[in-house]
């Protein structure tokens, strides 16, 4: 990847020289299972899982007994929605109606959210639980900002059974920033829980537990240039203690919320790459941010019609805060074929996409430009960009000038 100009960073993020330093001894040296204390190299290895626990903790503004080591955000939603959902039910999976009229049953997601959200709800809509898919701001919709949930909608939709309402901290395909904040306080005055996806807003924002109000949060260390493979979920142990069945039993581990060894150099890695965000993001926010508005504004003079889609770069909030993330922009290039404008800037050694790697093979247009208001034509022939720490101003000009040309030669033919 070399020559690559790697703009794909909603993707997935290099992995961090400094994380990788920290990893090698427990991929090389110190192979202890951290199981296995009844030796010291299992001792060494379950302590240094126990620093992590304390390290990532602080990162988000939590306590470590609240930090569960998991694959990642997908392995953490799943858990926080399936097993929300299965405590409801008296701790076992048996249909919602088969539960009596006591446990609630209501869930609350948006139809703009990632499919580790969407996938887990509809499950559980097969199992008998209500769920509730709340609509977005449209593009064209001036009061509001665009791709955020209005707090009436989420207001009309929570009644006397809701149990959960899961919110996407930043939206992987155009950065939207929900304010969580005020969608929480609404979901606790009618007594449910609030979980939120923060898988793409370590090291790209400030990420809290308590200011955001969640109690249950998932997180994937390959987002803030982490490894592939580690995750985290953060379940409340403070005030609103949470508790939620497994869906993996085993050996225990993680006090019996995800069984199974733990990959101590990949949670290793996941600390350390989340002190790095954290300490970084002061100066390493503003800087993405002006490359994200220079990458902007020379698309824009180079290509005819060229729109942005959701928020204004430029919008911030009440508080002073993007509304946006700063490393995120996504177009509307008219006049061309999506994919066919892709694989012309893979072949020049630009890396974009066009959505969520994870729908990517996907023919389907994006769900998330589709709630926005595009049309199916304008959603296909819309590109995400995502800056990283590593991304140069140099890469940014190249990359603008590539996306001209591509696009210049296509509209020709």
């Amino acid at each position: 990847m070399a020559d690559t100009i790697y703009l794909d960073n909603h993707a997935t993020t290099r992995l961090d020289p400094r994380v990788l330093e920290a990893m090698l001894p427990w991929l090389t040296d110190h192979y202890g299972n951290a199981g296995s204390t009844t030796h010291e190299p299992g001792r060494e290895a379950r302590d240094a899982v126990e620093r992590a626990r304390e390290t990532f903790a602080a990162a988000i503004g939590a306590v470590s007994r609240e930090i569960v080591f998991t694959s990642g955000a997908t392995e953490s939603t799943n858990i926080a929605l399936l097993g929300t959902a299965a405590r409801a039910c008296g701790g076992t999976a048996a249909r919602a109606e088969h539960a009596g009229d006591g446990p609630r049953r209501g869930i609350v997601v948006s139809v703009a959210d990632h499919h580790a959200t969407l996938d887990p709800a509809t499950h559980l809509e097969r199992e008998g639980f209500s769920v509730t898919r709340l609509p977005i701001v449209r593009q064209d919709d001036a009061t509001g900002v665009a791709g955020r949930i209005r707090p009436a909608d989420l207001e009309a939709a929570v009644g006397p059974d809701l149990l959960l309402v899961s919110l996407l901290l930043a939206n992987n395909e155009t950065g939207v920033v929900q304010d969580v904040a005020a969608l929480a306080a609404i979901v606790h005055a009618a007594g449910g829980l609030v979980h939120v996806d923060c898988a793409q807003a370590i090291g790209r924002m400030p990420v809290d537990m308590d200011a955001l109000g969640a109690d249950l949060a998932s997180f994937s260390a390959h987002k803030f240039h982490g490894p592939k493979g580690a995750g985290a979920l953060f379940v409340r142990r403070r005030e609103r203690a949470v508790r939620v069945e497994p869906l993996v039993h085993g050996g225990g581990q993680e006090r019996g919320m995800r069984s199974g060894t733990l990959d101590v150099p990949g949670i290793v890695g996941l600390a350390e790459a989340a002190r790095l965000a954290v300490a970084g993001l002061a100066e390493e926010g503003p800087r993405m941010r002006r490359l994200r508005d220079r990458l902007w504004a020379k698309l824009e003079a180079g290509i005819d019609g060229l729109e942005v889609n959701g928020p204004a770069l430029d919008r911030d909030d009440a508080d002073g805060l993007p509304v946006r993330l700063v490393n995120n922009l996504n177009v509307h290039v008219p006049g061309v074929d999506g994919q066919t404008l892709l694989a012309t800037l893979s072949s020049a050694g630009l890396a974009v996409s066009s959505g969520s790697a994870c729908s990517a093979e996907n023919p389907r247009p994006s769900h998330v430009l589709l709630a926005l208001g595009r049309d199916e034509d304008q959603a296909r022939a819309s590109v995400r960009f995502g800056l990283s720490r590593f991304t140069t101003e140099t890469e940014i000009d190249r990359a603008a000038a590539l996306v001209a040309a591509g696009v210049a030669s296509l509209r020709r033919l």
